[in-house]
C-alpha cells in the first residue's frame, strides 16, 4: 500500500475561456470507480448542451484504476492530458470533468491539449488538495475512571479520536502510523499504570 496521496478538498467547479470556447472543470473526491462514473453521468446530465464533456479519473492509492475520455474531441486532446494532469499531481480517487461550450475559433491539437490539461490545473491550484496518510486502526479499552484523561491526553498529543463507545468499559478507537505503534504502547502503559489495553485493527487512510 501507498503510504499516503493526495486527493482534491472537495468538489467544486472551475470556469476558464479560452479563444471564447467556455471551459468548465468539475472536480469531485471519488472512493469508488461507480461514484466516479456517477459524478461524470451527473455532469453529463447538468451540461447537456455543450459541445463536449470530456473526463478523467483515477481511483486507488496505487492509480489502479485510470479512465479518460475525449467525448468527441480529436483523439488523445482532451482526456488523456486532463489525466495526465491528475497523475502529474500525485491525484487519486478524483473525478474530473471538463465541459465544453465551444466559441466559434478551434484550438487545433496543441491548443486543446493546452486547454483541457490546464483547466485540471487551475481547478485543483482554485479547489486545493489534501495529502491523507496510511494508518493503523487502533482501539483502546479503558475503564471509566480513566477514560476521560486519556482522551484528553490524545487530543493534546494532537491523536486522532475516531469514535468513543461507553460500556461497562469505555472503547476509544483512534488511528495511529505504523511506524508510532509501539512507542504509543507504551505510553499508554505508562498514562495508565498497565491498566488500558490497546487492540491492533486493519489499515486505512486519514488526513495527514
Amino acid at each position: 500500500m501507498q503510504d499516503e496521496y493526495r486527493t482534491v478538498a472537495r468538489a467544486g467547479v472551475h470556469e476558464t475561456e479560452i479563444n471564447r470556447s467556455r471551459f468548465l472543470c468539475a472536480l469531485a473526491p471519488a472512493a469508488t470507480e461507480q461514484e466516479a462514473q456517477d459524478f461524470v453521468a451527473a455532469v453529463r446530465k447538468e451540461h447537456a448542451d455543450a459541445t463536449h464533456n470530456c473526463y478523467a479519473y483515477v481511483i486507488g492509492a496505487d492509480a489502479a484504476v485510470q479512465k479518460a475520455s475525449d467525448d468527441g474531441e480529436p483523439g488523445g486532446t482532451a482526456g488523456v492530458p486532463m489525466l495526465q494532469m491528475l497523475l502529474r499531481r500525485d491525484m487519486r480517487y478524483v473525478v474530473a470533468v471538463v465541459t465544453r461550450y465551444y466559441g466559434g475559433v478551434k484550438l487545433g491539437a496543441g491548443g486543446l491539449i493546452r486547454a483541457y490539461g490546464g483547466s485540471v490545473g487551475e481547478a485543483l491550484d482554485t479547489l486545493g488538495t489534501i495529502t491523507r496518510r496510511r494508518f493503523r486502526l487502533a482501539t483502546v479499552t479503558v475503564d471509566h475512571l480513566r477514560a476521560g484523561k486519556v482522551q484528553n491526553d490524545l487530543r493534546s498529543a494532537g491523536r486522532e479520536v475516531r469514535d468513543v463507545r461507553y460500556g461497562e468499559v469505555v472503547t476509544i478507537e483512534i488511528g495511529l502510523p505504523d511506524a508510532d505503534v509501539e512507542a504509543f504502547r507504551a505510553w499508554l502503559a505508562d498514562a495508565t499504570s498497565g491498566a488500558a489495553e490497546l487492540e491492533l485493527g486493519g489499515e486505512a487512510y486519514g488526513d495527514a
